[in-house]
């Protein structure tokens, strides 16, 4: 029986799955996380271990408001950022709705909508859900808030909602951010693992009315967040201050990359955050191969719409020069 389902989406941060089939060592450059993340001494006290989490999350959540100054019952938690943006599309998506957002942008959100049962607008005047990846993903471009509060109001103007992603904002410049806004019909995503390199955490939250809050809290799996996310979070979020330098040492490194890359005779979009996206002129599956046999790995970004694009995550710069290195090599 044929069934119409969709597909998986395509990620990066496949080093583990590929450490796993080689049994050796890989420079992951298709995973986007923070190089030079801040020095936490945390740990999870074992006897946390014996006890269910508190699915309330009242302390985490008092300190996710204190960090960010909302109230508690403005904040969601969840096993990721992905979980959250599946269960609000679950609730906000149901039934004959329609989402919209741009291309190319993070593949989790037509996903989600999908799913949910949603269409695909032509345009955001005529969607239910837009939704807004902030720094974009995999461009890196970055809307200044004042754009992001124009687009707001051109939402609101015909009720509907924008869903602002801003998983990579601590990474790139946290004055644009939403998060500060509170109005009924603005949903912002947050997460920690990417600033902190922690993606194995499994950590996101998310800012909204307390009415879709509440909503997103009862349909979510119970005890999503465990106790070691909880107790990373715990600590993390006394070190948000922390990625000013985090920011600066990646700047550096990202204005390093692509001199060097633009050296080589390709073309890198202009970036504000721990990636580049890169215009190769030519299909890269086989310059992605090539990579990988020498254990570095690229984000082919064809499952975006851009079969002659990879992305480049800024990592540190004696594994950058790894990389240029080796994308010299093949491209002799």
């Amino acid at each position: 029986m044929a069934v119409d389902f969709p597909k998986r989406v395509v990620h990066g941060g496949t080093g583990k799955r590929q450490l796993e089939k080689t049994r050796k060592k890989v420079q992951d450059f298709s995973a986007s996380i923070n190089p030079y993340p801040p020095q936490l001494a945390w740990n999870c006290d074992p006897t946390f271990l014996a006890s269910y989490p508190d699915d309330t999350y009242y302390e985490l959540k008092g300190r996710i408001a204190a960090t960010f100054h909302r109230k508690p019952d403005e904040i969601c938690v969840g096993n990721g950022s992905i979980e959250i943006i599946r269960v609000f599309c679950s609730l906000m998506l149901r039934g004959e709705k329609k989402y919209f957002c741009e291309s190319p942008t993070f593949g989790e959100y037509a996903l989600s909508a999908q799913l949910a049962g949603a269409a695909m607008a032509a345009d955001p005047s005529a969607a239910d859900v837009s939704f807004i990846c902030n720094p974009n993903n995999p461009t890196g471009r970055l809307l200044d808030k004042q754009a992001l509060l124009q687009r707001l109001a051109e939402i609101k103007s015909h009720d509907g909602m924008l869903f602002c992603d801003e998983a990579f904002i601590g990474l790139s410049d946290p004055r644009q951010s939403l998060s500060d806004i509170s109005d009924p019909n603005l949903f912002v995503l947050h997460s920690l693992t990417k600033s902190f390199s922690v993606p194995g955490i499994r950590f996101g939250f998310g800012f909204g009315s307390p009415e879709l809050i509440e909503m997103i809290e009862i349909t979510r799996p119970p005890w999503s967040v465990n106790a070691y996310a909880e107790a990373f979070a715990m600590e993390a979020l006394l070190h948000i201050d922390d990625l000013e330098k985090s920011r600066e040492q990646i700047e550096k490194e990202r204005e390093w990359l692509i001199w060097e890359i633009t050296a080589l005779g390709l073309v890198c979009y202009p970036s504000s955050v721990n990636y580049i996206l890169v215009e190769c002129n030519r299909p890269v599956s086989r310059l992605c191969d090539q990579l990988e046999e020498r254990s570095i790995l690229l984000r082919d970004c064809t499952s975006f719409g851009l079969p002659t694009c990879v992305r480049v995550a800024v990592r540190t710069h004696e594994e950058n020069i790894l990389l240029i290195e080796a994308l010299l090599e093949c491209m002799r």
